[in-house]
């Protein structure tokens, strides 16, 4: 079949629209941050204040019931709980923005699959463009089980439009036919676990950046230091809130990844007859497949956390990013198809 030119223009059209709304999520959400930050550390003189008074700390101080010698996680906990309750304007507008990027979004997604008769993952753009795309579907669909969770947006909103700019700029690549080796089934099996997995892996390392960044906030504290800069973390949760997100997250995209894995071992021996061969995108795969399950191992039997559970997840994601960057366009293998065409 042929490739229908229309709907290739009206894909790109679409991710560029999705671009340009994204942006003003972004904004949006950073505005939100800037106001937690501001009303944390209203909040946080308040009690201050109010201890040096002697005074209990009623409704007044938004409702804290501790002193300042109480822990500084406890408190950034009640900050990002209090969402649920507070009007946030700022973070209303961000998340409807970031639905209707999706929706554009998805919709470039669909044209450009439409466009070639085909699943849109077989070259490195449309792989970064679908992968963008689960990543905020994946946020969604947390924010709607836990509203709280809108905090994240800046930092999810963030790389998605770094990934969607890298795709159009520098890996664009024009709608066409599959390549021989991934005319099958497997690639709709292998390729959309991968980008599930992928989209959660995505956002546990935004939040062990925060937990590192908020751990170095919190031990400046109890030292008896104001920290320096990022003021907007005052706002959001304790280090050990974003421990527990990270891991959780990891916990239910390691399945997957082993999944995605073990497929492609399937596909590979339908399509070359052996099920592994050291092939660069296999070697990497597995790479990532070791290290998040010595993180999950550290966790669960050694009781890691704090930032060296952090520091853990951050080196499984740059192996996931290796692999899906300079794996695909550096290395000669078997995957090669998947890079820039």
């Amino acid at each position: 079949m042929s490739v229908d030119q229309t709907l290739a223009e009206t894909s790109n059209l679409l991710v560029y629209s999705a671009m340009t709304v994204y942006t003003g999520a972004f904004i949006a959400f950073a505005v939100d941050l800037s106001s937690r930050g501001k009303q944390a550390a209203a909040r946080r003189a308040a009690v201050r204040s109010a201890a040096e008074a002697k005074v209990p700390v009623g409704a007044g101080a938004g409702g804290a019931d501790q002193s300042s010698s109480g822990s500084v996680a406890t408190t950034n906990e009640r900050d990002a709980d209090a969402d649920t309750h507070v009007r946030r304007p700022a973070a209303g507008i961000a998340m409807a923005l970031t639905w209707l990027a999706f929706l554009l979004h998805a919709g470039g997604v669909l044209t450009r699959g439409l466009s070639a008769h085909r699943v849109p993952w077989s070259n490195m753009y449309e792989f970064s463009v679908t992968g963008s795309l689960v990543v905020t579907g994946v946020f969604l669909a947390l924010v709607l089980q836990r509203k709280e969770l809108r905090y994240l947006g800046t930092f999810v909103v963030g790389p998605v439009l770094l990934t969607l700019g890298l795709a159009v700029a520098v890996l664009y690549t024009a709608s066409a036919q599959l390549a021989p080796a991934l005319q099958s089934y497997w690639l709709v099996i292998h390729v959309s676990v991968a980008f599930i997995a992928s989209a959660l892996l995505t956002i546990s390392f935004s939040t062990a950046v925060l937990q590192l960044v908020q751990n170095r906030r919190e031990t400046a504290r109890a030292l008896g230091r104001e920290p320096k800069g990022a003021r907007f973390m005052d706002g959001l949760p304790g280090s050990a809130v974003f421990d527990q997100i990270t891991y959780r997250l990891i916990a239910v995209s390691f399945p997957l990844w082993t999944f995605t894995v073990i497929a492609g071992a399937i596909w590979a021996e339908k399509a070359w007859g052996r099920y592994w061969g050291w092939d660069p995108k296999e070697v990497w795969s597995f790479v990532i497949w070791v290290v998040y399950a010595a993180y999950l191992h550290a966790k669960v039997t050694r009781g890691w956390e704090g930032r060296r559970a952090a520091y853990f997840a951050l080196a499984g994601f740059a192996c996931l990013l290796i692999n899906y960057g300079v794996v695909n366009l550096v290395f000669a293998g078997k995957h090669s198809y998947a890079g820039v065409g």
